[in-house]
């Protein structure tokens, strides 16, 4: 399993979580992986990794062509 952060538009890093698999789904695509996890397990993976926010349901993702110009997803592994 992997943590995925992501970066608000003001640059600070974040992470997402989704109400429902069709919320994800819509940013994210159909065949992104999921697992169900409260708020308190993902708080606390959060605190390991110095993220202290959680964007849930986001509206969308940015161009990709401006994420190519340095906001880039970063996947960290998780015990």
């Amino acid at each position: 399993m992997s943590l995925r952060l992501f970066r608000t538009a003001a640059g600070k890093r974040t992470a997402v979580a989704f109400s429902t698999p069709l919320a994800l789904a819509r940013v994210l695509g159909t065949e992104h992986r999921w697992i169900r996890l409260s708020e308190t397990a993902l708080r606390h993976m959060l605190t390991d990794v110095g993220v202290t926010g959680i964007v849930v349901d986001p509206a969308g993702t940015m161009p990709a062509r401006q994420r190519e110009q340095g906001y880039r997803v970063r996947h960290l592994r998780v015990a």
